[in-house]
């Protein structure tokens, strides 16, 4: 499957499950000094793989008659500070909640260390913005996953199935948190917790995964 088809078939499945809406959210995937992105004002629903644009590292654009997605800057930071190879960016909406009213998402649940533990959440800056981009730049140091103040979430991976099991998986600890707090207080796992799983993930059985 090329670049291009992928993006189509992951933003497919990220209006089957509500985690965007309209025109929102954007998909990038990364192969050597080039980057597949989708393209500007796009429902990701109604992609073909035509009208997604390729840029170079540097954001020029190289393929494509659309222009790519508003947000490409924050895609490129975040490649150009990490090993990712693929991102995904989401407003689904119990991470966009956390994202509005929290400054980290805590490790509610052991699976958050998949993540890289607790989740930040990037300081607030227009969309498509630099000043946006270093934001989120930051969040994401040593993660997988950030959120976007009062806006969304975003995720990477060596691929960008891997971007997008981690978004899947970012929206759902969200939503334990968010409906935890309806109950009671959530119980944080400690951090002496938290190196009890990974000391147990190096012994069978593996660890654990959604």
């Amino acid at each position: 499957m090329s670049l291009r088809e992928q993006l189509c078939e992951y933003g497919r499945r990220a209006v089957d499950l509500g985690l965007v809406i309209g025109t929102s959210g954007n998909l990038s995937v990364r192969q050597g000094d080039r980057v597949a992105v989708t393209p500007s004002g796009a429902a990701l629903d109604r992609l073909t793989p035509e009208m997604c644009p390729i840029v170079d590292i540097e954001g020029r654009l190289v393929e494509g008659d659309l222009q790519p997605s508003s947000e490409t800057p924050m895609h490129l930071a975040v490649y150009a500070a990490t090993d990712a190879q693929a991102i995904v960016h989401t407003h689904s909406v119990f991470g966009t909640v956390v994202a509005t009213t929290m400054t980290e998402l805590p490790p509610v649940h052991y699976n958050a260390l998949l993540l890289g533990g607790v989740v930040r959440v990037a300081e607030y800056a227009t969309y498509g913005t630099p000043e946006l981009a270093a934001n989120v730049r930051a969040a994401m140091e040593g993660k997988r996953a950030a959120l976007m103040a009062n806006h969304g979430g975003v995720t990477v991976g060596a691929t960008l199935e891997e971007a997008f099991e981690a978004t899947r998986l970012l929206e759902w600890l969200c939503e334990v948190y968010v409906r935890a707090l309806g109950v009671g207080k959530p119980a944080i796992l400690t951090e002496k917790q938290l190196a009890a799983v990974v000391e147990r993930s190096l012994d069978p059985p593996s660890f654990p995964r959604l």
